[in-house]
């Protein structure tokens, strides 16, 4: 089974749909055995390096109030935590950038290691509170799990893999992918959003049955 998962990592709902699919796969291995490819999705690709207070931009993104945006947030920390996910987003939070970091991604599957290097990049924006932005904390979010540094830096200082990241943005874009995460099973089958580990099995066990 062909798992194509297309998303962005200031993504709440993609670390959240991504344990979920984790723990559907899991459970139906008795059926299933896929493999996850990732692919990129910009939530604010125009978004300047310096990022954005996440109240503000939501506020300016979603009309949200601050009373909103935090009642959102609580709601999205207790989600990811039934999921064994640590969210720790503030008030004062920023949104940034994510091209860099999926250039980097868009390596490490070369690499064989973009798997961990996804998880990573979603521990040091949510659980972290870092800047998947900023080269060097790519740079050492790539080391810890086992990437090359100076490669990793290497690529961050050139403009490698920036075409092929967007081409791959196009191709999901033209497919009709306009939101994230998007789970597609065998090109053929799109699931949407943060869905419960009990959604994603049953979807597992059913495609699986048919094929």
């Amino acid at each position: 089974m062909k798992i194509d998962f297309v998303s962005d990592i200031v993504c709440p709902w993609c670390i959240i749909g991504l344990r979920a699919l984790e723990q559907a796969i899991a459970a139906a291995s008795d059926v299933v055995a896929p493999t996850i490819t990732f692919h990129p999705f910009e939530l604010n690709p125009a978004m300047p390096p310096e990022g954005q207070n996440i109240v503000e931009h939501v506020a300016e993104k979603y009309g949200a109030t601050p009373e909103q945006s935090a009642s959102n947030r609580a709601g999205i920390r207790a989600r990811a935590a039934e999921l064994g996910f640590a969210m720790n987003g503030t008030a004062d939070s920023r949104i940034y950038n994510t091209f860099d970091a999926h250039r980097l991604l868009h390596w490490a599957q070369i690499e064989g290691k973009q798997a961990a290097l996804k998880n990573r990049l979603f521990a040091l924006y949510f659980t972290e509170g870092g800047n998947p932005s900023d080269p060097d904390a790519l740079v050492a979010a790539a080391a810890d799990v086992g990437l090359d540094p100076d490669e990793a830096r290497a690529i961050l200082a050139s403009d490698r893999y920036a075409e092929a990241v967007r081409t791959e943005e196009r191709h999901w874009q033209g497919a009709g992918i306009s939101a994230v995460p998007a789970v597609v099973i065998n090109d053929k089958y799109v699931i949407m959003g943060g869905q419960p580990a009990e959604t994603f099995e049953r979807a597992l066990r059913g495609i699986a049955a048919e094929g």
